[in-house]
């Protein structure tokens, strides 16, 4: 029964968790979604928005250039009326007006008139312009100077621009009169101002000389798309994440972000801007995602109305179950009783595992401690022994060399006690920039004894310059010692020993220890603890976990192969430090 019971109550927990995984990814989904879709169907219709805008603009383009062309073509054949040249030669305009008026209602310019030679409107298809001098405008005096149409502009009494063609009249070569034709420009863009868009007309130097927005004209186009709106601090803040449309906006006109389209009109430099609101493509993807979150929504009730039926239907079973529990609960204190009484007899076990880990521990140390001390203690024998003879000889002063030389080594014995415990713990706090060729030269200067007692041939090739490594000099030396050492015993049996040291820096700095020995049998298992080849008391099988512990420690690794015809090389790698690192570390 109380197996049962725990079964359905894991049962009911795992369900409970993978019903809260299912609507947390569920939700993850939805969010993902709709921003995925926000982002697809934004570029989507903005895309395909611009291409429409470039067709219109097209159009607009192609519009403008019609009308241009359409009323380019006046000035020229009525320069040719020989009823308009007789009027001027004689002075006699009765029916001038109505002929010009004739003209404009079959052409359907705006205006049509015409100049005598002193530039007074002596006849026009708008009667109110009878009279008027036009000596000092553009129109005027710029048809007197060219032999061709000629364009001018120039702002009217109402504030906007005025355009028109003009053409010189002549009678036996001589100019009698200027035909104008007034374009009716504004009135397009009048009738265009209706659109959503905007457009700007600009000429040659940037000055708009039509827009749609009629408080933009005679501004530069710059000037007029500088005027931004000013923004709440929400708002700075919201469209300091960037557009909803992906995009940065080009311009502001009444609040609203635009983008803009630009295109050459092929008339004296003109370029005509369209500009158009991003709210129609923010409408159509709103709708879009209008529609996905209302799915979602339906998803998420349908999924909370079955969590709901599903937790109705848990509270009746937990109440079956209680039942079950109480009769669990008296099972459960007979069962505590019993494992008070196990958890007493297991700590008593524990108690006595843990002290044999701690006798395991103090023996390898002190494997460790004695593998380690054996060479300088070594070296010291010798020392002393060097040292008597110096002074049976009254050589006193090389003595106390002798002397100095066993003090350094009692002190390095003291920092390799503490040193040895690196086998035991990663990495370690009290690292600084070393030259690797001065721990080479001084592993060789403590193994010098026994390099000379064996009469072992010593190649040595290091750089010029300084190998800089990340580490520490008694690590650094007690790795390489041991590789030294491992070296000299691999030949003791030779009759020919030679060793070769070679340090070189490249991408990591190399130091690679070669000897002519037996070899090395096992290399898988080289580098494990207490593994080795050497007799009883000849060593523990330390020295080199040890070693390649150190090396991890500072970053780098320690190898070994064997090399024919016989041989090894140990190679000792460490990662290189630049100068601008050694100064941050000084």
């Amino acid at each position: 029964m109380g197996n049962k019971a725990l079964t359905s109550t894991e049962e009911t927990h795992r369900s409970n968790i993978l019903a809260r995984v299912g609507v947390l990814f569920l939700i993850i989904t939805a969010v993902a979604v709709i921003w995925l879709s926000n982002l697809y169907f934004t570029q989507l219709f903005n895309n395909s928005t611009r291409a429409n805008a470039e067709r219109q603009l097209a159009l607009y383009s192609g519009r403008i250039i019609s009308d241009l062309q359409r009323s380019a073509i006046v000035p020229l054949l009525l320069s040719r009326d020989t009823t308009l040249i007789s009027a001027l030669n004689s002075a006699d305009f009765t029916n001038s007006s109505q002929r010009l008026i004739g003209y404009h209602d079959d052409i359907g310019t705006k205006e049509i008139f015409l100049l005598d030679k002193t530039g007074r409107t002596v006849a026009s298809s708008d009667r109110n312009n009878l009279g008027e001098f036009l000596s000092d405008k553009p129109v005027y005096v710029a048809a007197l100077r060219s032999n061709d149409t000629v364009f001018t502009n120039f702002e009217n009494s109402s504030g906007g621009r005025s355009y028109y063609f003009s053409r010189h009249l002549l009678s036996d070569k001589e100019i009698v009169g200027i035909i104008v034709v007034e374009v009716g420009l504004g009135g397009l863009f009048d009738t265009w101002a209706k659109n959503d868009a905007t457009l700007i007309v600009t000429d040659s130097e940037g000055t708009i000389l039509l827009s749609t927005e009629r408080q933009f004209e005679n501004q530069t186009l710059s000037e007029a798309l500088s005027n931004k709106p000013i923004l709440s601090t929400m708002e700075r803040a919201l469209r300091a994440t960037g557009q909803w449309s992906g995009s940065v906006a080009d311009a502001y006109i009444r609040d609203q972000p635009l983008f803009r389209i630009d295109e050459k009109v092929p008339f004296q430099g003109w370029n005509i801007v369209y500009l158009a609101s991003y709210e129609s493509i923010r409408a159509r993807v709103n709708g879009i995602l209008a529609l996905e979150i209302m799915g979602y929504a339906m998803l998420f009730a349908l999924l909370f109305y079955i969590m709901s039926k599903r937790a109705i239907k848990k509270s009746f079973a937990y109440q079956a179950e209680s039942a079950e529990l109480r009769t669990l609960n008296e099972q459960l204190t007979l069962e505590i009783s019993q494992r008070e009484e196990a958890e007493r007899n297991l700590q008593v076990a524990e108690q006595s595992l843990a002290q044999s880990s701690k006798l395991a521990a103090l023996g390898e140390m002190s494997a460790a401690v004695s593998h380690e001390l054996n060479q300088p203690l070594a070296a010291m024998r010798t020392y002393i022994a060097g040292a008597k003879l110096l002074l049976k000889r009254h050589r006193p002063e090389e003595a106390i060399g002798s002397f100095q030389r066993i003090d350094d080594l009692i002190g390095r014995m003291g920092t390799i006690t503490k040193q040895l415990k690196s086998y035991a713990r990663k990495g370690s706090d009290d690292l600084h920039p070393v030259d690797l060729r001065s721990s080479v030269h001084g592993s060789l200067s403590m193994m010098s004894p026994q390099l000379n007692q064996l009469d072992i041939d010593i190649t040595e090739t290091m750089p010029k310059t300084p190998v800089m490594v990340m580490g520490d000099e008694v690590r650094l030396e007690q790795v390489i010692v041991n590789l030294l050492r491992n070296a000299i015993d691999a030949m003791k049996i030779q009759s020919d020993r030679h060793l070769e040291i070679l340090l070189v820096a490249g991408e990591v700095a190399k130091l690679s220890i070669k000897d002519n020995g037996t070899g090395i049998e096992n290399l898988d298992n080289l580098f494990e603890p207490f593994y080795t080849t050497k007799q009883a008391g000849d060593g523990v099988g330390l020295g080199l976990a040890i070693s390649s512990g150190i090396a991890n420690d500072l970053g780098g690794r320690l190898l070994a192969r064997n090399i024919k015809p016989h041989g090894a090389v140990f190679e000792f790698q460490l990662p290189l430090i630049k100068e601008d690192e050694i100064k941050a570390a000084e």
